[in-house]
């Protein structure tokens, strides 16, 4: 469907102009905004260099940076242990007070989500592609490089062009064991990994507004995935209620015009809609999950983690799933949660217990299996069912390794029957 024309602003463009103090901004237009919150994980250590020889002596605003350490946890190699030395000793010097390190860490995304640390109308950056996931705040939130944010840690700005926006309208009631994982692989299967580059991405339509926010944050988190420069669901009751609790600083809650000008609007109706998988080699080779299980695929792995799928909302559904059964001989099954709180919940919980007596190995919090750096690396022919964000060869190690994403629980089921396999005939 074409996009909607009007002279009102679409919420991306409600957000920048904000950052930038103006009245209104337009698609093209070059917004000096000014940034609600920074987050760096390990890849900010390669910020310190650039930070320092621009000839910066202290940051912004030192309430405002948050850093997180969770791709290696803890450190497993000694380029690691270097990284998070120097993003140590840099917190230190610079006397930034919200570091996240080890023993109370998580991923970078997860801990500004369940910290409330970005809030409606912000405009938030982090040195992490996957940082539009908390667009679903109803924020403006993206991933930059390390010397943009040197220098957003030295001033406090960015600039930003202002992207066009594609509005994805969604109705329908996903039905038993279909989940928001299923409904982003769907649109990716739609987008696909090039089809929003450097453009926002606004969810909307009575499906969407009836989602958790656990659940909003998984779609917008695989907005990335379709080179989008942010995902971003307009804030409503939903959001407050979320963030009543936690919100670290004063929200700015702004919603989209009614004739607001997309470039595209793309309508989904998810009525009937089976649970969904992408197949090897891309995120948008998506086919129903039906569809690929009747091809017996064996997998040799099952990764149930990542920034994308590890909350505790996804870890007590997995192991509803889990309970009763044991994972297949000659399946290895991780399950790594997203931060040390939710760690601490699934102990309560009896969630690890659950899995590990099935024969699944409970990680600590990290990145994990996701990026192919720390553990879980997959050997070449290895075919991998996981709930995390990215199947590109070579995401999990071998280049010649197969990653199938899918929901929690399909993850769950794969990791039970040594084979994809659709979680409804397990309910």
């Amino acid at each position: 469907m074409s996009g909607a024309s009007g002279a009102g602003q679409t919420l991306a463009e409600k957000v920048l102009a904000r950052a930038g103090g103006l009245d209104r901004v337009v698609p093209g237009q070059i917004v000096e905004g000014q940034v609600d919150l920074a987050m760096m994980h390990e890849q900010g250590a390669q910020t310190v260099g650039p930070f320092h020889q621009m000839g910066a002596e202290k940051v912004w605003d030192p309430e405002r940076v948050v850093i997180a350490i969770d791709h290696w946890v803890p450190a497993s190699t000694e380029g690691a242990a270097v990284l998070h030395r120097i993003l140590r000793k840099f917190a230190a010097e610079m006397q930034l007070p919200h570091f996240y390190d080890v023993g109370n860490h998580g991923i970078c995304h997860q801990i500004l989500a369940e910290n409330g640390w970005v809030v409606p109308g912000d405009l938030a950056v982090g040195t992490d592609s996957h940082t539009n996931m908390l667009g679903a705040m109803g924020a403006l939130a993206a991933g930059i490089g390390p010397t943009e944010m040197a220098a957003v840690l030295a001033l406090g700005q960015l600039w930003l062009k202002v992207p066009p926006t594609i509005q994805v309208r969604v109705r329908g009631r996903l039905g038993p064991g279909v989940t928001a994982k299923d409904l982003v692989l769907r649109i990716l299967g739609e987008i696909k990994t090039t089809g929003a580059t450097y453009k926002a991405i606004e969810y909307a339509g009575p499906t969407i507004e009836g989602l958790s926010m656990p659940e909003r944050f998984t779609i917008c988190n695989m907005t990335t995935e379709m080179g989008a420069k942010a995902g971003m669901v307009a804030p409503d009751q939903t959001t407050f209620d979320y963030l009543a609790p936690i919100a670290k600083h004063a929200m700015h809650p702004l919603r989209p015009d009614a004739d607001a000008a997309y470039e595209r609007i793309l309508e989904i109706d998810v009525d009937g809609m089976p649970p969904m998988v992408a197949c090897p080699y891309s995120p948008d080779n998506v086919r129903p999950l039906p569809e690929v299980a009747r091809e017996h695929v064996k997998v040799d792995q099952v990764f149930l983690g990542s920034c994308t799928n590890a909350r505790i909302e996804d870890l007590r559904e997995g192991a509803r799933l889990m309970k009763g059964h044991r994972v297949a001989p000659g399946v290895r099954f991780i399950v790594s949660p997203a931060s040390t709180k939710i760690y601490e919940q699934c102990l309560k919980e009896g969630i690890i217990e659950t899995f590990t007596e099935a024969g699944a190995v409970f990680t600590n919090s990290s990145c994990s299996a996701c990026f192919g750096g720390n553990m879980g690396i997959l050997a070449p022919e290895e075919a991998c069912a996981s709930s995390s964000n990215r199947n590109f060869p070579g995401r999990m190690g071998a280049k010649l390794a197969r990653i199938y994403l899918l929901s929690p629980a399909a993850t769950v089921a794969a990791a039970i029957r040594g084979e994809l396999a659709d979680p409804r005939e397990m309910m």
